[in-house]
């Protein structure tokens, strides 16, 4: 909160001296100085940044003083002033933002114009239109940003932010050691009766915590998959002559949770997964007491190094995830947008905001969040980049934030460069061509946002979250404190909050074939 403040008041002192300059010459490959090599203004903005429960972010005493932060203002004749929003107060702080009017020159939303988190500020007219500047300053942007990206950032037949964008869906996976996998003498598990076996015996073999839980069931879900019960945003499906969401089906949602309460009856789970944080959850996985987890599949190789620091015998393995009863299983499918980034319409100098985005996709960028700084962080060999990449705790951190956080518009399913230096960099690629890309869970999608859902807060789930309704039911069943069966009882309270609703209108929108409409396909 303190930080918050602190950070938000410098924001609205750098509104109010956005035409300042400095006298400073331009990088020659700078983007507001547009490659000319003359000198030029520095562009002074202001950028709000969820933290994203980044270690190196949320320990930094000032983002602003940071040294990477500094040569990507240097590279690209900028003058930033961040402004963090704490990870698990985002929707909160975003809302606070709002209702304050206390808004940066560029927000960061976590997806689409119609994102919870934006408040409607979109629809507002906070935010300024983009089609024009991309067309003077962003080629680079329309031509390397995929087309559903930006229909993600369209409103009125209008570009209203800049994606960060992912090109593969299937993000998330089940990680297991398999190191104790190997000590075990288990096969790789399959169905959800075999991942509850291995658990079983991870937990004979003194592991703390065999499947790692964490609050709201985010990354944790891994079960929800297995029999298609994830209650989330993009999990509608049509039952009979309605569509509905998909923990309409009592059958599979049961059990899903039936799965849950047996881990949880079993030691197999944290008796205290709901109240875990995201640090304590990766905390717990990178001192070894977890046996299987779910994270992005990007991060494996990197959370294995820091995993080493505490296990030296360590080693992770992406495994397929468990199937229920129709052969499959997998995790949520992503939206083609993981960030976006929206300039206030009040801002003097939009085109220099468009041209740091743009560069953003440029070679030079990419080398840079990728390899880092040449003689500090990287070599020059025969004409090629040497880079090794970092081991230690802190310096995988680093890396991590360099080239995930601060790297602003990319695609993030993975970083090639560094993967492809390695061969479990190349394995790491291969998986999600392989294993990665035969899984997954999807369906009917509607953007922008459900009014009914807009309305009805309490009904309205997330990407990867279930509503404040479901999870509170969710987490009773559980924990034993409501009988799973009254699941039923569950929908019908949904119905009656708003829920109706909801399946009218989503009902309307679909028979309409509305173009907001998107229908899952299946995957391979």
């Amino acid at each position: 909160m303190q930080k918050w403040v602190k950070v938000g008041v410098s924001s609205v002192l750098a509104v109010s001296m956005l035409a300042a300059c400095s006298s400073k010459p331009a990088d020659k490959q700078g983007a507001a100085a547009g490659g000319s090599g003359k000198p030029a203004e520095k562009a002074k903005f202001s950028i709000s940044m969820r933290t994203l429960a980044f270690n190196y972010v949320e320990k930094s005493p000032n983002i602003n003083d940071d040294k990477w932060v500094k040569k990507l203002e240097e590279l690209t004749n900028t003058d930033l002033d961040i402004v963090l929003v704490p990870h698990k107060e985002y929707e909160q702080k975003m809302i606070q933002m709002f209702a304050t009017n206390d808004i940066p020159d560029v927000v960061q939303g976590s997806g689409g114009v119609a994102g919870k988190e934006m408040a409607g500020s979109v629809q507002a007219g906070v935010f300024m239109p983009l089609d024009d500047l991309l067309q003077k300053y962003g080629q680079n942007l329309l031509k390397k940003v995929p087309k559903e990206a930006w229909q993600k950032e369209t409103y009125n037949g209008k570009i209203y932010a800049i994606p960060e964008f992912l090109s593969n869906p299937s993000r998330r996976a089940t990680v297991i050691r398999r190191d104790l996998l190997d000590k075990a003498g288990l096969p790789v598990p399959k169905t959800v009766d075999d991942y509850l076996n291995v658990l079983r015996k991870f937990k004979e073999m003194g592991v703390e915590q065999p499947y790692q839980g964490r609050e709201n069931f985010k990354y944790a879900d891994t079960f929800f998959g297995a029999y298609d019960a994830f209650p989330y945003l993009s999990m509608f499906t049509k039952q009979g002559d309605q569509i509905v969401p998909k923990f309409f089906n009592t059958e599979n949602m049961t059990k899903a949770l039936q799965t849950y309460k047996t881990m949880f009856d079993e030691g197999l789970i944290s008796k205290e997964f709901a109240t875990i944080n995201p640090t304590t959850y990766k905390n717990n996985i990178l001192a070894g007491k977890a046996g299987i987890w779910s994270m992005n599949a990007n991060e494996v190789l990197q959370w294995e190094q820091q995993m080493k620091a505490n296990v030296p015998t360590a080693k992770l393995e992406v495994i397929p995830s468990p199937t229920g009863p129709d052969g499959k299983g997998g995790y949520y499918l992503y939206n083609s947008v993981t960030r976006a980034w929206f300039i206030n319409k009040k801002v003097k100098n939009p085109e220099a905001i468009i041209k740091f985005f743009d560069w953003m996709l440029s070679d030079e960028a990419e080398k840079f969040f990728t390899f880092g700084i040449k003689g500090q962080t990287y070599t020059m060999k025969d004409g090629k980049i040497d880079y090794k990449a970092p081991t230690d705790p802190q310096g995988v951190d680093e890396e991590r934030y360099r080239q995930a956080f601060l790297w602003m518009v990319q695609d993030t399913t993975y970083n090639k460069g560094t993967l492809s230096l390695t061969d479990d960099g190349k394995k790491l690629m291969g998986i999600y061509d392989t294993l990665l890309a035969k899984e997954g869970r999807d369906g009917i999608q509607f953007e922008p946002r459900l009014d009914a859902l807009i309305k009805n807060p309490d009904i309205s789930p997330e990407s990867d979250t279930a509503s404040p309704l479901l999870l509170q039911h969710m987490v009773k069943m559980v924990y034993g404190k409501e009988p799973i069966s009254d699941w039923p009882k569950v929908i019908e309270e949904y119905k009656a909050k708003g829920g109706n609703d909801v399946i009218k209108e989503a009902t309307d929108k679909f028979n309409k074939k509305d173009p907001g409409v998107t229908i899952s396909m299946p995957r391979r």
